[in-house]
């Protein structure tokens, strides 16, 4: 597996990613479900439906529940799992963890490169499809990188790739 690339209906995911979407799923059909039943059951209870908000709010709740739950099977469903055992450091990927070096700065920064569940780029971890994540994919130690960042160009230089 050398070279990982996210498909426009694929999802890539860590092993512990899907362990995350899964343990969502889980809640989301039977902690949630049961919650927004009752409220719906509490909501009816109050009388007239056609001039009940609490009966319409919760019957929203249950729509949006409902569309989670499906576009989180369908995640988990299409998810190519990558295992660190998988991943090369030949260049830059999903499941790789880069050392950059901003040559405009002058600044190094280290970046865990994920799929786009499981980005959080406060703590370092961008997506591959982030502008920096998408512009380093492929590239190897010592490539110089131009990022079209949305604040403007941005040089990069790949100092070290690893997992």
């Amino acid at each position: 597996m050398s070279e990982i690339h996210e498909h426009s209906n694929k999802t890539i995911v860590s092993v512990e990613g899907m362990k995350k979407l899964e343990e969502k799923l889980q809640y989301l059909t039977t902690v949630r479900r049961a919650e927004v039943a009752e409220q719906i059951a509490i909501a009816r209870g109050f009388g007239d439906l056609s001039e009940n908000a609490e009966y319409d709010e919760a019957k929203n709740e249950q729509s949006r529940l409902e569309a989670e739950i499906i576009e989180l099977e369908n995640a988990i469903r299409t998810a190519v799992v990558i295992d660190d055992s998988d991943v090369s450091t030949d260049a830059v990927n999903v499941g790789t963890i880069v050392k950059v070096y901003y040559l405009d700065d002058e600044e190094e920064e280290e970046y865990a490169i994920v799929g786009a569940r499981e980005s959080d780029p406060m703590n370092n971890r961008i997506s591959n499809e982030s502008p920096i994540g998408a512009a380093l994919l492929g590239h190897k130690e010592g490539d110089e990188v131009d990022v079209d960042a949305p604040d403007g160009a941005i040089r990069l230089k790949v100092l070290e790739i690893r997992r």
